[in-house]
């Protein structure tokens, strides 16, 4: 059973998600992994793929994306490196703020409590993402995939973070899209409310252990 949102713990802290949550960012994951595969002589892949496979890093994705086209995994330092050129100049091109994200994030630092962005995305990629898309100056940290050893859905992420943050688990909200950020908070300690309009590894968001399912953005406290 769901929480409504004045049932949660007083926040203290937002911790939140950036693809699927803030941005779309599948327009550019789809473009610059087809970019790889063409110089690897390999067929390209849609996005119904793409939109079931991020949310676990860069490395999963290409993974997963060189065994979907029956290429060696032997070609992962390769692809991995021809990646990371692509993304840098495609990084946000392809990409789209979700409706609502502005205002909500207007709402919530209005509130005057830490913010962090904390995504498995490459921490360089993930801040300059957000700069190009207008929404770094609303977070006191981000946080990337490579910022800590583990990734979500491991709690340490969150943890970590609500350490810079000052603030306890207890009272530091997560906000995501997809069972990686339930369940890292579930461990963490964490409250969490998840949107609707997500990725979720193509699994029905309302079927995740989360406190709340939210539409938007805007429909948290202000």
């Amino acid at each position: 059973m769901t929480l409504s949102l004045n049932d949660l713990p007083s926040p203290q802290a937002f911790l939140i998600d950036l693809d699927g949550t803030l941005v779309d960012t599948l327009g550019d994951f789809v473009f610059v992994l087809n970019q790889v595969l063409a110089e690897l002589g390999q067929r390209g892949v849609t996005r119904e793929f793409v939109e079931l496979t991020v949310g676990q890093g860069s490395e999963h994705l290409i993974r997963s994306t060189l065994a979907e086209v029956g290429a060696d995994a032997c070609w992962y330092d390769e692809a991995w490196v021809r990646y990371q050129r692509h993304y840098e100049s495609a990084n946000g091109v392809h990409s789209d703020v979700f409706p609502g994200v502005l205002a909500g994030l207007q709402g919530l630092r209005a509130l005057g409590l830490p913010m962090a962005c904390l995504t498995n995305k490459p921490a360089r990629f993930a801040r300059e993402l957000l700069r190009r898309k207008g929404l770094d100056g609303f977070f006191d940290q981000v946080f990337g995939g490579d910022d800590f050893e583990r990734k979500k859905p491991d709690p340490m992420p969150l943890l970590k973070t609500c350490e810079a943050l000052g603030t306890p688990p207890a009272a530091s909200w997560m906000i995501g899209d997809s069972s990686n950020d339930a369940k890292a908070a579930r461990a963490a300690g964490c409250p969490v409310v998840l949107v609707r309009y997500g990725y979720n590894h193509g699994e029905p968001i309302e079927a995740v252990d989360a406190d709340r399912f939210i539409d938007s953005l805007e429909e948290l406290p202000a």
